[in-house]
């Protein structure tokens, strides 16, 4: 098994014909679509004023159901959706005018990894969303991370698609009154820790550098004196005598640092050149 919703879905199949269970369909079901329709209702009445909305995207029943309640109510506000890069079924198939399955997906948003999109939520989608766009898994990083810092919010991947689309300017909701529905917390911790890592990364706040230097006292000093200088701080250093690619006398210095943004990894970066260092990352 691959561990994505089709495979789950297939084997369900499987269990209602050797079971006799009753199916119940995650998001192609006109009923789990309608319940879903609530969420947009909140939306408008908590939020009337509202300008856009923007939804998580894997088969589509969830921004089926907010856009059918939000257009039939106010075809003014627009509703957006958003899927991961490397499971975009719903935004290829809508873009194609016609149901297309991938044949693989590759995302952290796993709650959102379909491969094909429901047959109503297909129609759904043409007749009431306004865009799908797509975000990366380091866009979604991201987003994770800005909702844990800011919001004190832990979401998952398909939870979070919708705060990268607009912190990453994938929709124009530019002084616009914005909804971002979030979806779900359902995030292993192992992969939260990584999605952190990411994160920070992504948005300048750690920075990895590899520097090359002759093997003599005094060269790690000199490195630590200048990232001390422009206040980087040193997570982690990790010291490696030269390899066969470098010269006897060289090693190589990985060092991992926190740092405010991308403007102060480009000082360090700049500081470093200056001095005479050669960064090989």
């Amino acid at each position: 098994m691959n561990g994505v919703y089709d495979d789950a879905y297939n084997k369900a199949l499987e269990l209602k014909e050797e079971k006799g269970y009753t199916f119940i369909h995650p998001f192609d079901d006109e009923y789990v679509i309608a319940g879903q329709g609530t969420i947009g209702l909140e939306i408008l009445n908590q939020l009337s004023d509202v300008d856009a909305v923007i939804v998580p995207v894997g088969g589509g029943g969830l921004i089926s159901g907010v856009a059918f309640a939000i257009k039939s109510l106010d075809p003014k506000i627009k509703v957006y959706g958003v899927q991961a890069a490397g499971a975009g079924s719903m935004v290829n198939s809508v873009n194609d005018h016609r149901i297309e399955k991938l044949d693989s997906v590759s995302t952290i948003a796993d709650g959102i990894a379909v491969k094909e999109p429901g047959k109503i939520t297909f129609d759904m989608c043409e007749k009431y969303v306004d865009e799908i766009v797509t975000v990366t898994d380091d866009e979604i990083s991201s987003a994770i991370l800005t909702l844990i810092e800011q919001q004190k919010l832990i979401a998952e991947g398909a939870g979070a698609v919708s705060v990268a689309a607009a912190m990453f300017n994938k929709v124009p909701i530019k002084g616009k009154k914005v909804v971002c529905l979030v979806s779900g917390g359902n995030i292993d911790v192992t992969i939260l820790s990584r999605v952190i890592k990411r994160g920070l990364l992504k948005s300048g706040r750690s920075l990895s550098l590899v520097v090359e230097l002759v093997d003599k006292p005094g060269q790690l000093l000199g490195v630590a004196e200048i990232i001390s200088r422009h206040g980087g701080n040193v997570v982690s250093v990790h010291h490696e005598r030269a390899n066969e690619n470098s010269d006897v006398n060289g090693c190589f210095l990985r060092l991992l640092l926190e740092t405010r943004n991308f403007e102060h990894c480009e000082e360090i970066r700049n500081a470093l050149l200056e001095a005479g260092y050669h960064l090989v990352q």
